[in-house]
């Protein structure tokens, strides 16, 4: 095992796609703004993911992004975050910035439950950006195909897994149910080749000292 997978941050697997009758694996493989904190490599043709909740203005998200001009990057925007770090900022604030830097090719969106959460990010964001709802909800699944519908360019979703547990658990609904969900959205990823983004991997160290990251 190499050294960038054992201390992975983010690694983000795609769903099967069927070409010409065959099984292939498509994979995009997305890592956290936090490992280059730690001098840990990433792998050739990595793209490289900016959590805005992580950045605390929009001068240092210039500046990562000039340290990384020659990366694809992914930029998620958290919305209705309540955990810390939860760094805010408005759409306003990032249309310029997504317009100068054509290396942003993905922009998250947290908490999509319906097609009407994306309707003023589907708007404004440039045509070479593809929007990529979070879903986190079992509402969030009952309405993806009316989400993904609205989708341009390559579809792509991520699933956070984490968060729809804790929402079955908020709404008392039975904890079986959360496989379900799960399967349920994978079964309609595979059969409308549509890209589902998971988490598997996250990384601890003994040699974070920072408090401002966490709450400010």
């Amino acid at each position: 095992m190499t050294y960038w997978i054992k201390y992975l941050d983010c690694f983000l697997r795609t769903c099967l796609i069927l070409k010409k009758g065959l099984i292939v694996f498509s994979i995009m493989r997305i890592f956290s703004q936090n490992l280059t904190n730690y001098n840990i490599p990433l792998p050739d043709n990595s793209i490289f993911r900016i959590n805005l909740a992580w950045i605390n203005s929009l001068d240092e998200l210039n500046s990562i992004l000039k340290k990384h001009k020659h990366s694809e990057i992914f930029m998620d925007l958290p919305i209705g975050r309540t955990k810390p770090p939860n760094n805010k900022y408005s759409l306003d604030d990032l249309v310029s910035i997504l317009n100068s830097n054509k290396n942003i090719r993905y922009f998250a969106i947290s908490n999509v439950n319906s097609s009407q959460d994306l309707k003023n990010f589907i708007d404004k964001i440039p045509k070479h950006v593809s929007l990529v709802p979070k879903i986190e909800s079992p509402e969030g699944i009952s309405n993806i195909k009316d989400i993904t519908d609205i989708l341009r360019n390559k579809k792509i979703i991520m699933l956070d897994h984490d968060d729809l547990f804790s929402n079955l658990v908020k709404k008392k609904e039975s904890p079986e149910k959360f496989k379900h969900y799960i399967i349920s959205l994978t079964d309609f990823c595979q059969k409308n080749n549509i890209t589902m983004l998971r988490t598997i991997g996250v990384i601890f160290s003994d040699e974070e000292t920072r408090d401002t990251q966490y709450i400010k």
